[in-house]
């Protein structure tokens, strides 16, 4: 069974807003984080993981002790754990990924920073995330926490998505539009 967007979305935010108040009252805010970290790395490193997250095929059970085994080798203890635990046993582990998304813009708002997706060709140099930073503050107006993944089908430039705002300078968006434009001449 597919799920919305929407649900999703809004699965998140409930989701991420309650341990968001449970990390802050419990002062783990960055203990949270960091485990939000190892657990996206764990998730793009498994493809079991994955399937496990995103398929409904396993039971609240099955995925609850899975998520328990995980949890505990990777050491991720405390408020954290214990939020795995409850999100697989009412069956939300489809969400996570969305959850940490939500998480960290809470987390990010409440620090008086707003959070990019950089998306580039190949990674950035000390550097120019620096000079990147820096622009982009300029743009939002606020500190700028940058969340750089590499797409080398890019070919060259950026994806920068700030909010709900998208900046696309990516060399395989103009080559599509351009040959998109030559069709319509043609």
């Amino acid at each position: 069974m597919a799920k919305s967007g929407s649900t999703i979305s809004g699965v998140a935010e409930r989701y991420a807003g309650s341990l968001y108040e449970l990390a802050a009252e419990s002062k783990q805010l960055q203990a949270v984080e960091k485990d939000f970290v190892a657990i996206e790395k764990m998730i793009a490193a498994s493809p079991e993981l994955t399937r496990l997250i995103e398929s409904p095929v396993f039971s609240a059970d099955e995925q609850l002790r899975a998520i328990s085994a995980i949890a505990d080798k990777a050491g991720i203890k405390g408020v954290t754990g214990n939020f795995l635990r409850v999100v697989a046993k009412n069956r939300r582990l489809f969400a996570i990924p969305a959850i940490i998304a939500a998480f960290r813009a809470k987390a990010a708002e409440a620090r008086g920073e707003v959070a990019a997706d950089v998306t580039s060709a190949h990674a950035l140099t000390a550097a120019q995330q620096t000079e990147l930073k820096g622009a982009l503050k300029s743009v939002a107006g606020k500190d700028v926490v940058i969340n750089l993944t590499v797409d080398p089908s890019l070919l060259g430039g950026l994806v920068v998505k700030i909010g709900s705002r998208q900046i696309d300078t990516s060399l395989r968006t103009k080559l599509n539009s351009l040959k998109l434009a030559l069709k319509e001449v043609g």
